[in-house]
């Protein structure tokens, strides 16, 4: 990605974080970027393309900062507790990408278009978090009673804690000891339902 359109895409992204994708103006993220609304129509089109765009920045951004997290000497219940947690930190550019996430959550419910990339982020994230339960069901650190809708309700959790934090309900702390205590009831031996 070229430095140029990183900027353009951190700038909708701080404009999304403080208007929302409803909100969202092309002429916004050109006067927050500095430049002119004919330079990013030329990087992305239209608004839908940008907001697209800005979807993929965010998701690449947070594979960044959970990347130190995914190696092979770490236990997966670890593994799986450090990228859920890495949510939350206290850190612009996190809170920032919660803010557009939950911002594209909430436009998604009347903007259809939103929908399908939206939908394929998440699945991505689902599918890391199912591989990761699997992966401890075959190390035997993760019982096989766990299912991969464990998953689900994990990543659900997380988006849900995300906006408690955001609006200053929860700390960073708070929000690392619910996700701690939700992986532990997840990854408890017995049935799941």
């Amino acid at each position: 990605m070229t430095t140029r359109r990183a900027e353009l895409l951190a700038a909708t992204c701080r404009v999304i974080a403080l208007r929302g994708v409803r909100g969202l103006r092309v002429e916004d993220v050109a006067t927050e970027a500095g430049v002119s609304k004919t330079l990013i129509s030329y990087h992305f089109r239209d608004r839908a393309g940008l907001v697209a765009s800005a979807l993929e920045y965010v998701n690449a951004r947070a594979e960044g900062y959970v990347a130190g997290a995914d190696d092979d000497e770490t236990p997966v219940r670890e593994l799986l507790l450090d990228l859920l947690s890495a949510e939350f930190q206290d850190d612009t550019a996190v809170r920032e990408n919660s803010a557009v996430w939950g911002e594209v959550r909430a436009a998604a419910t009347f903007d259809e278009g939103l929908r399908p990339t939206l939908a394929s982020l998440t699945e991505r994230w689902l599918v890391d978090i199912a591989e990761l339960v699997a992966d401890g069901q075959d190390e035997g650190s993760v019982p096989a009673s766990v299912d991969s809708r464990a998953a689900v309700r994990l990543t659900s959790l997380v988006e849900g804690l995300s906006g408690r934090w955001l609006a200053g309900l929860l700390t960073t702390a708070e929000a690392w000891a619910h996700v701690a205590a939700a992986l532990e009831r997840e990854l408890a031996e017995g049935p799941q339902g």
